[in-house]
Parts: structure tokens; sequence; C-alpha cells
């Protein structure tokens, strides 16, 4: 599938199964896999029809999806050493779904030979598909995306971190932690529309920052682990740190060490 077709498959799928259900969930749509995290039958409904695309275009590849993970822990294994795979997020943010907030998302990434190549995200309630090729570049609806440059002088944008227990605490030099959009799927077209600073994440799963991380590195970011080591398309498990720049990424890596 060319590039173009795999966001209309995720376009098709959420005018189908997603956004039918936006503020119109039931009580039984709605479960808990663990305590705290929602899933809805939007996310298993479009996981099923965006695997089954994308395993029949190629059947090779090994398609790791969020809920089926869940189901099967050993899927993350097989698609940790995978040379071609692709991650899928049905719906991030699926608690801001639930709870009727636009800022949801529909995922995909791609893995050859351990780097991301390709990803997509297609937000439905704002309509808005971000896409990023490793090498080509990364686009916002068919337009060339770049990082935003941070103004100058002390109208700066905060840091942010998903992590809700560490919001308000201080990156030493730097300045307090704020919450992010609590999904991955805003949370990086926000860094790089200059929105963050910087995105702090304590743990890290490959369906939610993969999309997003290519698309950093193609507008122009940088992105690695919380401890400086370059981002891992797969054996994904840590924390994360995300920044429109090497000088800011160091100094948020460095700030955290510290603690």
């Amino acid at each position: 599938m060319d590039t173009d077709a795999v966001l209309r498959l995720m376009q098709d799928v959420a005018e189908q199964v997603i956004t039918p259900r936006f503020r119109a969930l039931q009580d039984h749509q709605i479960s808990e896999k663990n305590p705290g995290d929602l899933v809805t039958i939007a996310d298993h409904e479009s996981e099923v029809l965006l695997t089954a695309a994308l395993t029949e275009a190629y059947p090779d590849a090994v398609v790791l999806g969020e809920e089926a993970h869940a189901q099967d822990p050993s899927l993350l294994d097989r698609f940790n050493v995978a040379e071609h795979g692709f991650t899928v997020d049905p719906v991030d943010g699926t608690k801001n779904f639930v709870h009727g907030s636009p800022d949801h998302a529909v995922m995909i990434g791609e893995v050859r030979g351990g780097q991301v190549v390709r990803g997509w995200i297609w937000q439905p309630q704002h309509q808005a598909a971000y896409v990023a090729e490793r090498g080509v570049g990364a686009f916002l609806n068919g337009e060339p995306l770049t990082m935003a440059p941070l103004p100058s002088g002390s109208d700066q944008p905060p840091y942010r971190t998903a992590r809700r227990a560490w919001v308000g605490r201080t990156l030493p030099g730097l300045g307090d932690l704020e919450l992010t959009w609590a999904c991955c799927g805003v949370d990086y077209p926000r860094l790089i529309a200059g929105d963050a600073r910087t995105l702090v994440y304590n743990h890290s799963k490959p369906w939610d920052h993969l999309a997003g991380a290519l698309l950093v590195e193609e507008s122009g970011g940088v992105i690695g682990t919380i401890d400086g080591r370059p981002f891992p398309a797969q054996g994904l498990g840590g924390g994360l740190v995300s920044a429109p720049d090497q000088q800011t990424y160091d100094a948020v890596v460095s700030a955290l060490a510290s603690r």
C-alpha cells in the first residue's frame, strides 16, 4: 500500500466505526483492560479492520495492535525481532474519546530493518492528517510540516509530561512540568506546532510513539530515551524525551538525571 492508501484506510475506518461512537458510547461499549485503562468497541472494531487490511497487503509483516497485544503479549516479542512490522493504535487517547474530547487519534507506524520508515496520525475530529516518511519529510494535510521555532525571551511554551505524578515537578534550571494532552497522537503534533517545549514520557509502548517519533524527526526535532540514547524503533519500553532541538533535549535529559 502506498502512503496515501494507508491514510485513506485510516480515514475510512474512523468514519465507519470510530466517529459514529464519538459522544454516543453506551456503558456496555466501554470496559477496562486494567483499572483506569479504558477500551471501547471502537478500539476493537477499528483495530480488526486496520490489521486485516495491513495483513492482506503485507502478509509477511508482523502487525502489532494495542488490543491484540492485550490478548497476546507475545506479539510484542515477535514485533521486536521482525524485519518488517506495523504498529496500530486504533483509538489513541481512549479516555479522551470516552469523555467526549476531540483530542484522540488513529495511528500507524511502519518499521523496516529496525528503523521507523513511515508514520501516520489521523485526528478525525480535527480533520488533521499527519504523515511522515523517512528521508522524505513530514506533512500536515499534504503540506510540508516543520518544527515551530521556540520564541525568544520569557514567552516560552511549557515543558510537558504524560506522567500525572510528575506534573508540577521542577526540572532543575529549566522549569516546571505541565500535563500533556493525554494522547500521543495529539502531543507530538502540538510539540511541532510550538505548544510544548518538550515532551517527557516515563513508560512507552511502540503503538503510542512510532508514528509521532518519525513525525518529530522529519520535521526537524529530536527524540530519544530519557537517559540520552537514540530512539529505539524496536525494544521500546522505557522513558522518552522529545524536543524541538538537540540543545533542549540534552538540557532536559540532564535535568532529569540530576533529580
